[in-house]
């Protein structure tokens, strides 16, 4: 099936629809591709001159499941990149498809298909092992670019068109040894950093004494970590600090006396590289001027670079030799490898143990030979590794986050570990996993776990284990629950997180309807067997322990119970049953106050007074929205419907106002012109609308004469004069306000229904829908407004106003906001306005460097992950990111419900704190910030805003 423009997981290409075939694309349609294939992995190393003629020639595909793109033997006619999914190389020694074996699987980022530079046959058959999406250049414009850009593609090509299997006089580095030719900018980098600590602290630098022996210009290492902690406010920590000095290391900028190549926070010495030769020069007063200027930066680079040096020192050690903490920083960084969610925490936490850092030469290093029996597994953190079959040559090449060695495990993790290492751990968590069948089918699945982290069983000869859920059927998983949760307080600790992702997730595979009848059976329950002192003991543990559940279900999930006529029916009787039992069981009557208290909020209405007036309150499925749905004619018919409405009572609600509901559909258009046609069974279809999206009914054949309002357009005119003249930090404090008003609103159960689908739910995510919705409208202001600008030293201004914004709700930790600006300045309608950008000083032009570095989207998104991790509540997070990895495939694995329970503990523990408006700041502002910030009205057509941009500067010859 080949297509040229289905709906893409990267987005709507809307520049790659058949009405737009690349000779028909305009400057706007090429801007627009250009800026997604940037945000693509296959893409990210390519120069951007090659990117921009790629977007002029390249084809969209999107391939099913088991597609053969071409076989071993045939003639190129293509090349292709990965865009989405992936696809299997399988390799005959026959030429027969029959007894092909598949060698490696092609994933997200990779190209292939550069043997239609010589028309040499194809090496191996490609086929699809999934739904897929590639990107196509044909023959002749791929011989075109080879021609022309020939230095840049040399190294994204196997060989023998790209870089050389082996080059000579390149010297192969043994694994674990450290490379002594520093790069120009670490060299750089020490060379401030020498240079400042001689300004400031020149004490550092001197001989030392140490056993009778006397070190030369000698630095510290617990000296250079408090140094450098005071000199900058992007080092938050020890640990970071050992990770910064340790990429110096790494270079041989900064050598330890001893020739070791970890850095340490300890009494050891360091010698910078100039202070290696006698009579090393003192910074001349030019120097030290320029040092000053260049300080922070460096301090940027090096914060940047630290954790993957911190992390290949720590995986240098031998295994024996890492400590507790070096286990949980490897560990951190598995639990966010995406290919590795399927496996347990156990093994995850083993596999830090054993995994071992291995660094190769350029070109040439040859890790086994075909035919050799395997011993390791690898996966590519860095470079790529070509794949050749003896007489046949290079028949795909890997890169980084793909994985060789041993195709039935895992990929994705960065180090290579030895087969024996693994198939002992696979081993060793089965000897801990019991399984309880019946009918010869596993109805529970348990994992033995250390109970509590590895630093409080830290010098324990025995420490304590636990049993965790891995798999079961629901009925069991509920049952064991109850037989283990802890009633003592005190040891509730670790059994909370857990018995919380239950209680979470139980919707997915236990709905309500099941739920509480099972909990009505388990309540009475009382032992066949024993004394009867014995059953009672029994049954009142029993009581307490389903007492203990229930308070947490309706902890977790509040007001939303209301909404569910089995839940209030079932909290009613339970309520009844705990009350009658109190009277007589004094041990029960601790826990009937807290029922009592959920009993009365469910079943009283929301209070309408004064307090829902002033605070903001969570948007319910039952709430009754007006909506206008627009007809084809664009005039348009107003509807009350419940939030969480199908699409079908919709239509039967304008079907009622128009009179007529024959053959009609509800169709969403966006401001572009782009239709949907809802399904019958959509729900809360209303906040899922692009900012300037409308809703329309019409009858199925009507459905091609539709054509977007002219009001969805936007602003032609920008509001520069208004918000100029609001002080940045003002806008960026009611922003924070705002938003925090919509994050607080957004449930938790609504990430679950996001990513499962609402309709399945039949419930809403409106408050979810909003709060997204928010970060794009955001961003599309940064845009409207500089491209609705006209006057260059206004935009200017503009873009000074937007990098003060956004510092600003950094500063009061509205991470949504603040990426939302960054994003908006990031969009290619702007970032292209190179007159504009030239005109901003220089000073402005660090903040927003660093402010995309923050952005930087490798190993998972670590830069932004350790600035989270530094904050602490109340915050507002990233949120497009944060529910990024919960697709409904990856938690369809026995790890998928605890990966989105971890998402909604961090929406917890953003809003752990309550955010409390400063109310001098808030006295402050005046009326008409309020009012600015949440009444924005922008312009959200990607192609207008690209248009208006070239208007504003036309593309240079």
């Amino acid at each position: 099936m080949h297509e040229d423009f289905p709906s893409s997981s990267l987005g709507t290409f809307c520049a790659f629809s058949p009405f737009y075939r690349p000779l028909e694309r305009s400057s706007e349609d090429v801007d627009i591709i250009f800026t997604r294939l940037k945000e693509v992995k296959a893409f990210e190393k390519f120069h951007p001159n090659l990117l921009h003629q790629i977007c002029l020639c390249g084809y969209y595909e999107n391939l099913e499941k088991g597609i053969t793109l071409f076989r071993q033997g045939d003639i190129g006619t293509n090349w292709y990149a990965v865009l989405a999914g992936s696809l299997d190389v399988k390799v005959s020694e026959t030429s027969s498809h029959q007894d092909a074996v598949t060698i490696c699987t092609l994933g997200i980022g990779t190209a292939f298909g550069e043997s239609i530079l010589d028309n040499t046959p194809r090496h191996a058959t490609i086929v699809t092992r999934e739904s897929s999406e590639l990107l196509r250049i044909e023959q002749k414009d791929f011989k075109a670019l080879w021609e022309k850009y020939r230095q840049y593609m040399a190294g994204l090509l196997a060989p023998p068109y790209g870089t050389p299997l082996i080059e000579p006089h390149v010297p192969l580095r043994p694994a674990n040894t450290i490379s002594k030719v520093p790069s120009e900018k670490i060299l750089r980098a020490g060379k401030i950093l020498r240079n400042a600590i001689l300004s400031r602290a020149p004490h550092m630098i001197r001989d030392r004494k140490y056993h009778l022996k006397t070190y030369r210009q000698c630095c510290v290492g617990t000296e250079l970590v408090d140094w450098m902690l005071q000199q900058t406010s992007c080092v938050h920590s020890r640990t970071q600090a050992v990770g910064m000095w340790q990429v110096l290391v790494e270079d041989s900028v900064l050598n330890h006396v001893d020739q070791e190549h970890h850095f340490q926070d300890k009494y050891l010495f360091y010698r910078f590289l100039d202070d290696e030769h006698e009579d090393a020069p003192l910074p001349t007063e030019e120097e030290k001027k320029e040092c000053d200027e260049e300080l922070q930066d460096t301090m940027l680079l090096l914060s940047q670079m630290g954790p993957d040096a911190h992390m290949r020192m720590i995986l240098r050690k031998p295994p024996g030799q890492r400590t507790v903490d070096d286990l949980e920083i490897i560990y951190e960084e598995l639990i966010h490898i995406k290919a590795l969610s399927h496996l347990s925490t156990t093994v995850k936490r083993e596999l830090a143990g054993v995994l071992i850092f291995e660094s190769h030469a350029k070109g040439g290093t040859v890790l086994f030979n075909q035919g050799e029996e395997g011993t390791s597994w690898y996966i590519i953190l860095k470079g790529s590794v070509n794949v050749v079959i003896y007489g046949k040559g290079v028949v795909c090449t890997l890169h980084e986050g793909d994985d060789f060695g041993k195709l039935a495990l895992v990929n994705d993790a960065p180090r290579a570990a030895s087969i024996e290492d693994f198939n002992r751990i696979l081993r060793d968590v089965e000897a801990n996993t019991v399984r309880l069948k019946e009918h010869d089918q596993d109805v529970l699945v348990l994992e033995k776990v250390p109970a509590g982290n590895r630093a409080s069983n830290q010098g324990n000869s025995q420490p304590q284990q636990k049993y965790t859920v891995m798999s079961g059927t629901p009925e069991k998983i509920l049952e064991h629950f109850l037989e283990t949760i802890r009633l003592e307080p005190a040891l509730n600790e670790a059994t909370d997180s857990v018995l919380n992702d239950f209680v979470m997730m139980h919707c997915v595979f236990m709905p309500n309807t099941q739920l509480c009848p099972a909990l009505v059976a388990q309540y009475p329950f009382v032992p066949s067997q024993g004394t009867e002192q014995e059953k009672m003991d029994y049954a009142l543990n029993s009581k307490r322990r389903v007492i203990r559940l229930v308070l947490q279900w309706a902890a977790v999930y509040g007001d939303v119970l209301q909404e569910d006529d089995v839940a209030v029916a079932f909290l009613e009787e339970f309520y009844v049953s705990v009350s009658d039992d109190a009277r007589m069981i004094a041990a029960l009557k601790d826990q009937l106050p807290e029922l009592e208290k959920i009993h009365k909020v469910l079943l009283q209405q929301f209070n309408t007074g004064d307090e829902r007036a002033q605070k903001r309150q969570p948007i319910r499925g039952s709430d009754e929205v007006l909506f206008k749905v627009y007809c084809m004619d664009h005039t348009y018919t107003t509807i009350r419907v419940p939030v969480a409405a199908s699409v079908k009572e919709v239509i039967s609600a304008v079907a009622d106002k128009l009179g007529s509901g024959e053959s009609l559909i509800i169709v969403k258009m966006s401001s572009g012109g782009e239709k949907v046609v809802l399904k019958p069974n959509d729900v809360s279809v209303f906040t899922t609308l692009t900012i300037n999206g409308r809703l329309f009914a019409c009858p199925r054949e009507q459905f091609d004469s539709l054509t977007p309002l002219p009001e969805q357009e936007g602003p032609t005119v920008g509001t520069v004069g208004t918000f100029e003249l609001m002080s940045s930090k003002d806008l960026a404090y009611q922003m924070t306000i705002y938003d925090w008003e919509l994050f607080n609103c957004v449930h938790e159960l609504e990430l679950i229904y996001h990513t499962f689908g609402r309709h399945n739910f039949k419930k809403t995510t409106a408050n979810l829908d909003l709060f997204l919705r928010r970060f794009n409208e955001i961003q599309f202001w940064v845009v409207t407004e500089i491209c609705l600008c006209s006057q260059p030293s206004k935009r200017v201004q503009l873009l000074k106003k937007f990098i003060k914004i956004a510092a600003h709700c950094k500063e009061y930790k509205n991470l949504n906001s603040f990426f939302a600006i960054v994003m908006g300045l990031s969009n290619v309608a702007v970032s292209r306005l190179a007159l504009t950008w030239e005109k901003l000083p220089s000073k402005f032009k660090k903040f927003y460097a660093e402010f995309e570095s923050l952005m930087d989207p490798s190993r998972n998104h670590r830069a932004y992950r350790l600035t989270v991790a530094k904050l602490e509540p109340p915050l507002i997070p990233f949120m497009p990111l944060l529910i990024k990895g919960n697709s409904k495939e990856t938690h369809r694995s026995s790890q998928g419900g605890r990966m989105i329970a971890n998402t909604a503990r961090t929406v917890r523990y953003c809003r752990s704190q309550a955010f409390n408006p400063d109310a001098a700041q808030a006295n402050k502002n005046h009326q008409d910030v309020r009012s600015y910030v949440r009444q924005l009205n922008v312009i959200d057509n990607q192609r207008t805003l690209s248009q208006m941009s070239h208007r504003l500067e036309p593309r240079r010859p």
